[in-house]
């Protein structure tokens, strides 16, 4: 009876609880919490109430409130599963995972053999990555429940505990950990207990891990595996194979899986590489070195002649052959044939398809110069076009354009003079205009234009140009062609993404948000394609503007972060050990994603340039931030670089093109970048809290509540991040960086770095940190201070209005070549004139109810035998300041408002009669094109004078 009676109370609960969780799941979270209040006023002691009351006001924003709720629901330590997993619910969503921990473990105790709740404190340990805790209770479960997912949850626990953990960097305890984890599974095999192929490979990945190739290629090869583990992955066999040496074997190998599958480039290069490890174990005096590479040869023909339809993997492999004979010095002409030849008659099967310039390309790199440029006139003659014929059809067409990739690659491009770059990009786009009419008609909207790569090519002929002149006419031609282009052939994200770079450079906010959004980049692109974008939005001059761009990116990270934790969980569920290093590395990535973090800081920043509201509006919205000068976040020897610079199509010639130094080049500028803005933060906070410790939310939403910041602590603070400031700009001049390479259309644009270190960031802060310090103490040298900081304002504000200026001028002459540089100047000056504003606005609340109050102040330790400054001397001194800074403001707004909207290098019908496109479209065309730069004016002076207006009417009060 009393069974019965506590399933009718738990369904009438279930029943009562209905309407709230409804609520929450379509985000209707104000119901939910009234739903909630009304139920715990006939049932105040129900526990999953008070957790959904909890849930719901973290929803609204209600930090303080959700926190006493949520830790008062705690204390009782609750064992039913309803509530533990609404409070594991907001623990998750506050990123507090440890607290999950002590629900489960206060739990267990209660109920110490109960398999749900062990599973729970399982995962939950499996969240925070303590991988002795899950040993332990995935033991404490095998013994309750003697199953074998339990028994691998301990073993893989205890192989992450030798390659993940903390005592993983010590060779001898992982070796420990690893051996334990063998005779575990040993153990199990004896007993004869192994039972699925996730169980076998986590045995093949302990034996690997141990370097037991022997053991582990006997085991896969076994009867055992064999049964459990068939669809054993062949590439497994071939890691082993060439661990343990044996060539031979893997040649046996793969000439079985390539007769099979003879188009699997990646099985041709693996057996390439065990032909020549074959001839190297071959003594030198056995016979002629090449005729060990005969039978490769022979194989290679063999499937070529036998294959009934054409496939590129045994031509590339010959390719390849003859690449690597060379690089060993062995007659690769004799055995091969001439390699001139062998590309030749490679372009002449497959020229007709994309990819075709790729696979070439690969090998381009092996010859010289002269070479590369011989057999790049002759792929152009074999394409049959000359500057009299067009192609007979898309085939013929593909083949020109490819002949014409390769070309460039060769370095053909980069010795033409102007002129013959001029003819050859008319050329260029006439050849893209009659293969638009003639192919391009009536395709699929998510089809590209067969014609479409001439005109990619063009755009990076007019950059060569525009480069070589200084003159931003021809690149403004080659984007009116690009947007032609995008009319035509709407779904091709590399005339999208050339379309960026080019508003990027040219300073057009409103172009390059109208690509990105055309981009529609989504998931995991927006951290590995984000930096096309994101990266160049920060000092662009639209400070709002901006904001939807990060919350956009920073939302996927948020959440993706909580998926990717439930990912992990979900492969102990199901025991899918295979996964599981994969989706702990991609979580690890993610995590320290570049993107991710600058993302953060610089969204942080721009939200306190905006600050408009009043001073406490804007201290609320400031501590919702929950920024702890103190503590530096960021684990930067651990951030990863998860751009995909491969996403931009390019055809530079290979001799000057280094991805991978312009890659590692720019990433270690943006970690740079990052640590500027992170430290400006950080000491910005700083002063911030000195005035207004940190308290409500701010504490509520931290992990650390065991001591409260004492003002010593906070001085200490702002003295210690002032030397790191100064610190950094010294160690960043001494570096001296160079600007990245932008010698062609593809590359990276500059980054920051050096506009932050020309700029006057470092002085600045650097006095204003003296300033808050003396207003603080009250010290002698306050005036002196003063004066030194209202100096600066005014110098930043010359830098303003001077910029603005220089703009106006360029206009006469070419109004877009130096556009962005000088937005970036301005917006800079504007960031740090709005910051200090921010600042003036809480010193001045803060001394205004310290006068009222007449609360202590502690004075430095150089004025021990001076009388401070008194309150009112430094009120006076800091309406002093505000209202200097007021006149400087306003000067800037009238700069501003004068500020011309970039001009165009030639006339309208100059640029008409270059186009040489259809008449009914050059007027349309560069007409939209001009209206989006005047548009971009437009938009970035509105937002620029609202943002001087606000912090006017915030130093005026």
């Amino acid at each position: 009876m009393a069974h019965q009676q506590q399933a009718m109370d738990t369904a009438l609960f279930e029943r009562r609880l209905r309407p709230v969780y409804d609520n929450l799941e379509v985000g209707n979270n104000r119901k939910a919490l009234q739903e909630s209040e009304k139920l715990l006023r006939n049932t105040p002691n129900l526990l999953c109430a008070r957790a959904l009351k909890g849930l719901s006001l973290l929803r609204l924003g209600r930090y303080e409130e959700s926190h006493s709720c949520l830790q008062s629901v705690a204390e009782e330590k609750p064992v039913d599963d309803s509530t533990l997993q609404v409070l594991s619910f907001c623990y998750r969503e506050m990123e507090q995972l440890d607290k999950i921990v002590e629900l489960y473990q206060h739990a267990v105790k209660l109920n110490p053999g109960n398999e749900e709740l062990l599973a729970h404190l399982f995962v939950s340990h499996v969240r925070v990555e303590d991988y002795k805790a899950q040993q332990a209770v995935a033991l404490q479960l095998y013994k309750a429940q003697p199953k074998n997912a339990y028994y691998f949850w301990s073993v893989i626990s205890v192989v992450f505990q030798g390659i993940r953990g903390p005592e993983s960097c010590i060779p001898e305890k992982r070796n420990l950990y690893l051996a334990l984890a063998q005779r575990m599974v040993d153990k199990h095999i004896k007993e004869g207990k192994l039972e699925t192929e996730q169980e076998a490979f986590l045995y093949l990945h302990i034996l690997k891990l141990q370097n037991k190739y022997q053991d582990a290629w006997e085991f896969l090869t076994g009867e055992l595996c064999a049964k459990l583990y068939p669809g054993a992955p062949v590439s497994m066999k071939f890691e082993l194979l060439k661990k343990l040496g044996n060539w031979l074997e893997l040649n046996k190998l793969l000439q079985e899986l390539l007769d099979a599958d003879r188009d699997r480039w990646d099985y041709y290069k693996e057996y390439l590489q065990s032909c020549f490890e074959l001839l190297k174990q071959q003594p030198a005096e056995q016979q002629e070195p090449a005729y060990s590479l005969k039978a490769c040869h022979d194989f290679l023909l063999q499937i070529i002649k036998s294959s009934t339809r054409k496939t590129r993997g045994p031509y590339l492999a010959r390719l390849e052959l003859h690449q690597r004979m060379r690089a060993h010095q062995l007659p690769a002409e004799e055995l091969v044939g001439d390699f001139d030849e062998l590309v030749i008659e490679y372009f002449h099967l497959f020229g007709d398809k994309s990819c075709c310039t790729h696979d070439i390309a690969l090998f381009l790199p092996s010859i010289s110069m002269e070479q590369r440029q011989s057999l790049a006139s002759k792929l152009l003659a074999e394409s049959g076009i000359s500057s009299s014929s067009l192609p007979q059809n898309k085939e013929h067409m593909q083949k020109h354009i490819c002949a014409l990739q390769i070309s460039r690659m060769c370095g053909a491009h980069i010795e033409l003079s102007t002129d013959h770059m001029i003819a050859f990009y008319t050329a260029l786009k006439l050849h893209y205009e009659h293969g638009h009419s003639t192919f391009g008609k009536e395709l699929l909207s998510t089809e590209m234009g067969p014609s479409d790569p001439y005109a990619l090519l063009a755009a990076n002929v007019m950059y060569d140009v525009s480069k070589r002149e200084s003159k931003s006419d021809y690149l403004f031609e080659a984007l009116c062609l690009l947007q032609y282009v995008l009319r035509n052939s709407t779904s091709n994200f590399h005339v999208k993404l050339l379309s960026l770079k080019i508003y990027h450079m040219f300073g057009c906010m409103v172009g390059a948000q109208e690509m990105y959004d055309y981009l529609d980049i989504k998931q995991i692109q927006l951290d590995s394609m984000g930096y096309v974008h994101c990266n160049l939005l920060p000092l662009s001059g639209r400070f709002s503007g901006v904001r939807n761009c990060y919350d956009t990116t920073l939302k996927f990270f948020t959440n993706s972060y909580k998926e990717r934790l439930e990912y992990i969980s979900l492969t102990y569920r199901f025991c899918t050990f295979s996964k599981m290093e994969e989706f702990m590395n991609f979580k690890e990535r993610l995590t320290n994603s570049l993107m991710y973090v600058a993302c953060s800081v610089e969204a942080q920043l721009c939200d306190i340039v905006c600050f408009y509201g009043s001073i406490q509006q804007n201290l609320s919205a400031y501590v919702a931030m929950s920024i702890e000068p103190a503590d530096d976040r960021i684990s930067w020897n651990e951030l990863s670089d998860n751009r995909d610079l491969q996403a931009i199509i390019r055809w530079d010639p290979l001799h000057v093109d280094d991805t991978e130094a312009e890659r590692k080049e720019s990433f270690e500028q943006e970690i740079e970048v990052l640590q500027i803005r992170s430290l400006l933060l950080r000491l910005f906070a700083s002063f911030i809290d000195l005035y207004h410790a940190p308290q409500g939310a701010k504490v509520a939403m931290s992990n650390d509540k065991t001591r409260t910041p004492t003002p010593g602590d906070d001085i200490a603070t702002v003295e210690l991040l002032r030397t790191s400031w100064t610190g950094l700009f010294q160690r960043l001049r001494l570096m001296n960086y160079k600007p990245l390479s932008q010698n062609f259309l593809v590359n990276l644009l500059p980054t920051r770095l050096h506009l932050l270190l020309k700029l006057p960031y470092e002085s600045f802060f650097d006095d204003l940190a003296q300033l808050v310090l003396d207003l603080y103490s009250g010290a002698s040298q306050l005036a002196l201070q003063c004066k030194k900081v209202s100096e600066n304002v005014v110098s930043v504000m010359e830098l303003c209005v001077q910029t603005i200026t220089e703009s106006n001028e360029w206009n006469g002459m070419d109004g877009l070549w130096k556009r962005r540089e000088h937005q970036q100047k301005v917006a800079a000056s504007l960031e740090i004139l709005s910051l200090y504003a921010f600042l003036l606005s809480v010193l001045n609340d803060k001394l205004q109810c310290s006068a009222k109050t007449k609360a202590k102040k502690k004075t430095s330790g150089d004025n021990k035998t001076q009388e401070p400054i008194s309150e009112k001397e430094r009120s006076q001194m800091l309406q002093e300041l505000m209202r200097q800074l007021k006149h400087k403001l306003e000067a800037c707004d009238a700069a501003i408002r004068i500020w011309k909207p970039p001009t165009l290098p030639r006339e309208l019908s100059s640029f008409m009669a270059d186009m040489s496109l259809k008449p009914e479209v050059e007027a349309t065309l560069i007409g939209d094109v001009s209206a989006t730069f005047k548009e971009s004016h437009e938009l970035m002076i509105t937002e620029l004078r609202n943002l001087l207006k606000d912090k006017i009417r915030m130093v005026g009060k």
